[in-house]
């Protein structure tokens, strides 16, 4: 178990070529469900790479603040994601997104792309603390600040996803 802090920025989606040429960069097609529980977000993840390898997690995160929660993840077997999934919270749905990540001013940087968007795209950053301030790279137009905002996060979007911010 270990504490997370992030910020997260909805933002205007980056010509890919400029994310590609980053420095680390991955792509995966991540299918998120969110599980029945109380007092905890609760999912199941299944990963796919560009390079085909998949992975599966299950995640619990507790939140502490506005931009912090405490996070327990495992890697788990393509038949416990399975079974898992069949106890999806009543009224959310799977959420879909492809995420391109990279390395910036040695901070990882995630870029989720949702199938219901077409002009923008929600950024992550992980930080150290809730006061560390980031640069951001300079090919990215920060539309909101949307952290700890609840219909931003990924379990909200599964119930109901918000309208795009253009």
């Amino acid at each position: 178990m270990n504490i997370e802090t992030e910020c997260k920025l909805i933002i205007e989606k980056p010509n890919p070529d400029t994310v590609r040429s980053m420095e680390n960069y991955t792509e995966s097609r991540i299918t998120q469900i969110y599980l029945k529980s109380e007092n905890t977000t609760h999912r199941v993840r299944r990963r796919e790479y560009s390079d085909g390898r998949v992975v599966y997690t299950e995640n619990k995160k507790v939140r502490i603040s506005r931009m912090s929660s405490t996070e327990y993840e495992r890697e788990i077997s393509e038949e416990e994601y399975t079974a898992l999934a069949q106890n999806i919270e009543i009224g959310a749905a799977p959420l879909f997104k492809t995420r391109r990540t990279f390395t910036y001013e040695d901070k990882t940087v995630e870029l989720d792309y949702y199938d219901q968007w077409e002009k923008t795209c929600v950024m992550e950053i992980e930080l150290l603390c809730e006061t560390e301030t980031v640069e951001f790279p300079p090919f990215i137009k920060v539309l909101r600040d949307v952290t700890g905002k609840r219909e931003y996060s990924n379990h909200s979007m599964a119930h109901a996803f918000p309208e795009e911010i253009i």
